[in-house]
């Protein structure tokens, strides 16, 4: 039987960022998934300075061969209205492919891979656990995402948890769908719903084009997205159909799941503890942070897993996520009913205040939360 310190089950940036901080530990860490790396991923896909720092990337080495969009701001409306441009004037993101992303994090990360392996079994034996009748570990780290087995296995509800569902797709442009995208690459641009609860993106990165929606409300998601379509030709933003249908995906968002996140021998980072931040949907930062900050709290076990041990990685999620549930805006939100929000989102949205200081720093780029200084 194979036996390692650390099994974590998802390779996707939770899953590699958490081992690339365990990496001088002197723990034996593994990860495994059940796809094989490099894999599709369809992402709108955009890191911040912060994450940057936080992992430590080298982006001129990174930018060799792989797509690294800088983006210096956003455009950004209600569906029809007029549109509100800001512009930094220097990078505040880039724009990645998650297909190159992942993988490439995944190869630095310094743990063993066990790829095109799913987790079928998973099973306590004293103080440690049977993965698939094959690999014994004391710890197993749930890094999956919204359907992560390890977090099925230990009982999450699954089918019963409020979720966002999005759809999207992300291809090459040929030269005719080039000239018939008026999508910048350096200012992606985001479209919210009539009703606020949910938005639509275009993200251009180079000859690469993403498009796709989110909404709160999944049962009409379809007729959303259809709409979606509708206004982008209509407006002139496209004027060729997407070449292929959009995927469907769901996660969690921080806050809206009773997710237990830690227990004995095993905790969930990323998608799978529903960490993506509630006002916008994004979890690339959270993920990665979270796989961060659990690295820290295994490495200060010293090799013992048990609750106790493992739960100070409860209250570090909760002090680094919960700071965007208690944003003033945020909470005004909260507050205000979901009529009254539609009827101010276009007076809102046409404030270049607004949408820099609110929409953009606090909602969707976090500008006000520094990178994590492990």
């Amino acid at each position: 039987m194979d036996s390692c310190d650390v099994l974590i089950v998802g390779a996707g940036p939770a899953g590699s960022s958490c081992a690339w901080q365990l990496r001088h530990s002197g723990l034996d860490v593994a990860i495994l998934d059940k796809q094989t790396f490099p894999r599709d991923k369809v992402c709108g896909g955009w890191i911040t300075p912060a994450v940057v720092d936080e992992l430590q990337i080298n982006l001129g080495e990174y930018s060799q061969g792989r797509v690294l969009q800088p983006i210096t701001g956003f455009r950004i409306s209600r569906m029809g209205d007029s549109e509100t441009e800001t512009d930094y004037g220097r990078p505040i993101s880039y724009g990645i492919r998650r297909y190159e992303f992942d993988d490439y994090l995944l190869k630095r990360s310094g743990a063993r891979l066990l790829l095109g392996v799913g987790l079928k079994s998973l099973e306590r034996s004293g103080d440690c656990w049977i993965v698939n009748s094959q690999i014994k570990t004391p710890l197993v780290v749930g890094a999956g995402g919204h359907f992560c087995p390890v977090a099925r296995f230990l009982g999450a509800p699954a089918g019963r948890e409020a979720v966002v569902a999005a759809q999207e797709v992300e291809f090459e442009m040929d030269a005719r769908q080039q000239a018939g995208c008026s999508i910048r690459g350096k200012i992606p641009e985001l479209y919210f719903c009539p009703d606020m609860r949910g938005y639509g993106w275009c993200v251009r990165k180079g000859n690469i084009l993403n498009v796709g929606l989110g909404r709160f409300d999944s049962p009409s998601l379809s007729t959303h997205v259809s709409a979606f379509l509708d206004f982008l030709k209509a407006s002139k933003k496209l004027s060729f159909d997407l070449p292929a249908r959009l995927p469907g995906h769901a996660y969690l968002l921080y806050g809206k799941t009773s997710r237990e996140v830690v227990g004995e021998g095993w905790m969930l980072i990323g998608d799978a503890a529903g960490l993506a931040y509630s006002q916008s949907g994004e979890g690339i930062r959270p993920a990665i942070e979270s796989g961060l900050l659990a690295a820290k709290v295994i490495a200060a076990a010293g090799g013992k897993y048990d609750r106790e041990r493992l739960s100070p990685y409860r209250a570090v999620i909760a002090s680094r996520f919960g700071k965007s549930q208690r944003d003033w805006a945020s909470n005004i939100g909260r507050r205000i009913s979901p009529r009254l929000i539609a009827s101010l989102a276009p007076l809102l949205l046409a404030t270049r205040w607004f949408c820099r200081r609110v929409v953009l720093e606090r909602w969707f780029l976090h500008l006000q939360e520094p990178a994590l200084n492990l």
